[in-house]
């Protein structure tokens, strides 16, 4: 796995590659969080938070990646993979601020929607 500095550098360059407006209202940046977060729907350990989308009324909006997260998850990629699924949750994360910022929640309803498959899924197990 990468380090944390050549993570966040990956992450600098993801972010230029989306245009200045993605970042309109997105006032706290995006930053890296060093820890690993485990959803509080987990049920056996497995269900990590790489990303998220915050609103805060002190630190405004601002994205989180969680390094530690995606160390746990593909610590075991080559660093072009690695830059691609950073790639797909930076994006999602983006895709949830636009939403935000339309008043559209239709992404807000596909991961509530993925979180109650993982639930059904554990509890047949």
């Amino acid at each position: 796995m990468i380090s944390i500095d050549r993570f966040e550098e990956l992450l600098g360059t993801l972010a230029d590659e989306l245009p200045d407006t993605f970042f309109d209202e997105l006032n706290g940046g995006i930053l890296v969080d060093s820890g690993r977060r485990l959803h509080p729907a987990d049920q056996h350990g497995d269900l990590y938070i790489l990303g998220e989308y915050r609103v805060d009324p002190a630190m405004g909006k601002y994205i989180v990646l969680f390094y530690g997260s995606f160390r746990r998850v593909f610590g075991h990629l080559d660093e072009a993979s690695l830059l691609e699924e950073m790639r797909r949750v930076l994006r999602h994360e983006f895709r949830h601020h636009m939403e935000g910022r339309a008043g559209v929640h239709d992404l807000e309803v596909w991961d509530e929607e993925q979180i109650a498959a993982y639930r059904a899924r554990t509890a047949e197990e």
